[in-house]
């Protein structure tokens, strides 16, 4: 639940973020009364993006056992190039998005035009609920009372945090929130490249194709089921979802994983500390 938890707690802050931004731009030039169109594209993106949820597991549960472990591979790779490219992006341009928003914002409202503020507020969060429906099309694959569960709460506070930001205006440093929370994404996202691959051994075994050494055990902790520290149970899944653990594990996943994080742990931790007060 943690690793779901986190992922929409991030991705709804970010939608709750540029939606505050776009009201408070329209309320400071006296543009108040465009907010309802706003709310329109906001209630449509969050919609589609549900639907579009409903669509993926649906067609999930239509395929066969051997093409379910496809795409569940297919699904887990998908989260991890979408979310690191999200998570390297917003290292890169978070800290101009207040006045990315504002100037796109007075485009669209300085000619009144009631279809290009839809359109805008339904692209910012579509796009943000887009994501968090692929983010979480994995863990759902999983267990999907867990990520419902997650996902419910992490809303809950992320529009609790906005709330207290935006309105009760308590100082937060958001740079510094996203800089943290960009490294767990990291290693939930370095989790799922192992449990993707993982996915693809289990179908290419189905399938009779051999890679080797690579598809054998790395290494095997002799721990049962019935122990908490088992990646199936309460806190071995934890593991499982921060880091990718799991009690055994093929070379072939060791090595991704390894060399996943190898490589985008450094980059957002110098792209951060490089803009980090």
């Amino acid at each position: 639940m943690l690793g779901q938890y986190v992922i929409v707690f991030r991705e709804a802050l970010e939608a709750f973020l540029i939606v505050v931004i776009i009201l408070s731009y329209l309320s400071r030039t006296n543009r108040a009364m465009l907010s309802r169109y706003v709310w329109i594209g906001v209630y449509s993106a969050i919609v589609t993006s549900i639907l579009i949820g409903i669509l993926i597991f649906s067609s999930y549960g239509m395929l066969d056992k051997d093409s379910q472990l496809l795409f569940e591979a297919i699904a887990a790779f998908t989260a991890v190039v979408v979310l690191s490219y999200v998570v390297r992006w917003m290292a890169l341009k978070g800290i101009y998005i207040r006045e990315e928003v504002e100037r796109k914002t007075e485009e669209v409202s300085s000619s009144r035009s009631i279809i290009g503020l839809i359109s805008f507020s339904y692209i910012i969060v579509f796009r943000e609920g887009l994501e968090t429906v692929l983010f979480l099309t994995p863990f759902v694959l999983i267990d999907i009372s867990t990520t419902l569960v997650g996902a419910i709460l992490a809303l809950a506070s992320s529009l609790l945090f906005s709330y207290i930001i935006f309105i009760i205006g308590i100082k937060i440093n958001l740079r510094a929130f996203f800089y943290y929370t960009s490294m767990l994404l990291i290693l939930i996202a370095g989790g799922l490249a192992g449990y993707g691959v993982h996915e693809v051994i289990e179908y290419l075994e189905v399938k009779s194709i051999s890679l080797g050494w690579l598809t054998e055990p790395a290494y095997t902790l002799d721990i049962p089921k019935e122990n908490l520290l088992h990646h199936k149970n309460i806190i071995g899944s934890i593991l499982a979802v921060m880091f990718g653990y799991t009690v055994e594990a093929e070379w072939l996943r060791l090595i991704i994983h390894i060399l996943y994080l190898s490589t985008m742990l450094p980059i957002i931790f110098l792209t951060y500390r490089r803009k980090l007060p």
